[in-house]
């Protein structure tokens, strides 16, 4: 039961944590609604819980013979980042109230996570902290506990969106948030990008 409860303390801290993805989420939340805004919230849970359990069954080596296409994946998700902050801050701020708008897609929020920096490094030391030596039971176990907590975790702040969308009733209010959320976004990105974490991840090592 203990490696259980710290699995989910890991997976929690990483998934309900500030992030891209969290971000997103909060930010469709507030302009589509919480129903359209899980097509997000699961795309980039199976997204995410995808790449966890291809780390744990030998992803890792791949990375470790090739550290160039890590990195050069990452500085492509620094990239889309980017782009998808300069969406945002150019969005009109119209609220969906009739569904019309084009909605988040479970596609966009799955490719999400395997352009995020940020998930890549979750999920190397995810694997390294519970699963390194690929026993099958545990990788599996980690992943299933893992769908769970992120799924809720990324579904929280889609829910706190819809609580900031009675308050930002009008167009004006709405690309005040949304510039907001694309600077924090931005912000983010550059972060990631000046810390050092689009260098090649270590792979699991043994604890």
């Amino acid at each position: 039961m203990n490696i259980l409860l710290s699995m989910a303390a890991f997976a929690l801290a990483s998934s309900i944590s500030p992030g891209p993805v969290n971000i997103v989420a909060l930010s469709s939340g507030a302009q589509h609604g919480f129903r359209a805004s899980m097509r997000h919230v699961t795309g980039a849970t199976v997204g995410f819980t995808l790449l966890l359990w291809l780390t744990g069954v030998g992803l890792h080596q791949l990375l470790a013979r090739a550290p160039a296409l890590m990195q050069a994946t990452q500085l492509a998700g620094v990239a889309f980042l980017l782009w998808m902050a300069w969406k945002l801050a150019r969005d009109d701020g119209a609220l969906d109230l009739d569904g019309s708008a084009r909605r988040p897609s479970l596609l966009a929020g799955a490719a999400m996570q395997w352009l995020n920096p940020k998930a890549w490094v979750a999920a190397v030391a995810g694997m390294s902290a519970f699963a390194a030596n690929g026993e099958a039971a545990l990788v599996w176990q980690f992943t299933a506990l893992y769908f769970v907590v992120c799924y809720v975790s990324i579904a929280c702040w889609a829910w706190a969106g819809t609580f900031l969308r009675r308050r930002l009733n009008d167009a004006a209010g709405m690309r005040r948030f949304n510039r907001a959320m694309a600077l924090l976004l931005a912000a983010s990105a550059l972060y990631l990008l000046l810390s050092g974490d689009t260098g090649p991840v270590s792979p699991p090592q043994t604890v």
